[in-house]
């Protein structure tokens, strides 16, 4: 039985799904699966209360959790189904893959910095999500367990990472955040062929910079 407190966050989780709507996110699946995973679960504690504004906040680990617009539209662009292969780039608060797993994606994270791993592959176990999480760089990707149908990259960087790209599956989306010049830009770049990509702009972005190597705890 859901306890008045279950039918509260889904209230809020409604509001927030109507509120990503007038943000012109119109996939229906990727809407359902905002207003299915539980944000609260992945906020810091004092934060709470505030789980369900469209807003960016701190976690452990001196990270953030993504604005839900942020997730959603990264999502909407990256055209998911049901039991492709998704390699996300930065693990961060696990709201991100929370939300690529109910949609029915077969994820695998990386997270570079190891507290941060450690934490949220414990609590992405822990509330039932399934994804194969790995601390490692992730300009490296995971080449042994390429291709990918899709690679989301959740940080901004400043090079297209051409080993990510080879990683890809023809037809093959990636989304990601990309430093050009004095601004971000989010693009997304679709494998046609062995050698030749697409690419597309969905403008201007905020992320925080994408980094090389493992921080150790």
């Amino acid at each position: 039985m859901k306890t008045i407190e279950d039918l509260r966050w889904e209230a809020l989780r409604r509001n927030l799904v109507e509120v990503l709507k007038t943000k012109k996110i119109i996939d229906v699946n990727v809407l359902n699966a905002i207003n299915a995973v539980p944000r609260h679960k992945f906020m810091d504690s004092t934060l709470i209360e505030y789980s369900y504004e469209d807003k960016a906040f701190p976690i452990f680990a001196k990270q953030t959790i993504s604005q839900p617009y942020t997730v959603a539209l990264q999502t909407q662009l990256l055209e998911v189904k049901p039991g492709e292969k998704v390699l996300e780039i930065g693990t961060g608060s696990g709201y991100q893959t929370a939300v690529l797993c109910t949609l029915g994606a077969n994820v695998y994270t990386i997270e570079r910095q190891e507290l941060l791993y450690e934490i949220t592959h414990s609590l992405l176990q822990k509330l039932g999500y399934n994804a194969q999480c790995f601390l490692d760089d992730g300009f490296k990707g995971l080449s042994k367990e390429a291709p990918f149908d899709k690679i989301i990259i959740t940080a901004c960087s400043s090079v297209l990472p051409t080993e990510l790209l080879k990683q890809l599956s023809i037809g093959g989306k990636m989304v990601i955040p990309y430093q050009d010049k004095n601004q971000q830009i989010m693009l997304r770049i679709t494998r046609v062929t062995e050698k030749d990509f697409s690419t597309e702009n969905f403008g201007k972005c905020a992320f925080v910079p994408m980094l090389k190597g493992i921080e150790k705890k």
